[in-house]
């Protein structure tokens, strides 16, 4: 049952509720008129204290679309806050207006503390580097919808691993299905964090490293792009020398599987070249709508509308 609970990291949902979730986002994709008024004169808070585009909107018009309503802010400037009220206060505020709230905060560990002022659920959209759980349900659905399902698959994740949350929350969802392993591609200085990795072998999970992109495309059923920066580096020199391996261009893409998809959590800055937009395995934008649906699914399950 998940009326009324809080989302704050995947971890919160069980094998079978990510299931239940991702397939409802699927009904909803193919068939949205049939989903329109489940949440008719059900209020939607988006509360952003830091500046995000796709994930504010695609909460937004994920109500909108199951026909409730949204109110809230996407600028901190404009709220109490600048006058010293706390995050309490204003989850205590804002929970006796709404029946759900949606909030990104730099701060990690806000959307957990703010959980515990709420009586209506929290959903995080995104604690600094901790967690961003409707991402993760927004790169399943798209796994589910065009892989067909989303275990037994060689998914490589490329670029900054080490401080990606996108990276680290996909991974540990991935891993409790059965059958993944998982290249991670990326430079010494960026790779997946200790913890990640002793997680991986204590579940005796197969995955490998590597450095260059081309070197293992071919392997790969998914590949999870993001973005390596420059200020990441201790040494421009090795940055130079890399950078050009983790740029995904038409070159790359030639090495291949048919049927491998591109996924990044976006926005992208130059990893990956617009000559791939056109090619067919490209599913990043796809996945943009696609997180849409899972958050529509997410709403109408938190608040009891289905």
């Amino acid at each position: 049952m998940l009326k009324g609970r809080h989302l704050i990291e995947p971890g919160d949902l069980t094998v079978s509720e990510i299931d239940e979730i991702c397939s409802l986002a699927e009904q909803m994709n193919v068939d949205p008129i049939s989903f329109q008024d489940v949440c008719r004169g059900k209020i939607l808070a988006t509360l952003f204290f830091e500046p995000s585009t796709r994930t504010r909107l695609s909460f937004e018009a994920a109500m909108l679309h199951l026909g409730g309503t949204v109110e809230g802010f996407a600028d901190a400037s404009y709220t109490s806050s600048t006058k010293g009220e706390t995050l309490a206060d204003t989850i205590r505020v804002v929970s006796s207006y709404v029946d759900v709230i949606a909030m990104r905060n730099p701060k990690e560990g806000a959307a957990l503390l703010a959980s515990k002022y709420s009586p209506v659920p929290i959903i995080n959209a995104g604690d600094g580097g901790h967690s961003h759980p409707t991402q993760t349900l927004t790169d399943l659905v798209t796994i589910r919808r065009l892989m067909g399902d989303y275990q037994g698959l060689t998914v490589g994740f490329c670029g900054d691993l080490k401080f990606g949350r996108t990276v680290h929350s996909l991974t540990q969802a991935l891993s409790r299905y059965k059958g993944n392993k998982f290249i991670f591609i990326s430079p010494k200085e960026l790779c997946m964090p200790e913890y990640m990795i002793k997680m991986l072998e204590k579940n005796n999970i197969q995955y490998e490293t590597a450095e260059r992109l081309e070197e293992v495309i071919g392997e790969l059923d998914v590949l999870y792009m993001t973005r390596v920066q420059k200020e990441r580096f201790f040494n421009e020199q090795d940055y130079i020398r890399l950078k050009d391996s983790y740029i995904l261009d038409r070159e790359k893409m030639k090495l291949a599987k048919q049927r491998m998809i591109v996924l990044h959590p976006l926005p992208r800055v130059n990893e990956i070249s617009p000559e791939v937009d056109d090619d067919p395995r490209a599913a990043y934008f796809k996945q943009v709508k696609f997180g849409m649906y899972a958050r529509m699914a997410l709403i109408s399950k938190l608040t009891g509308a289905l």
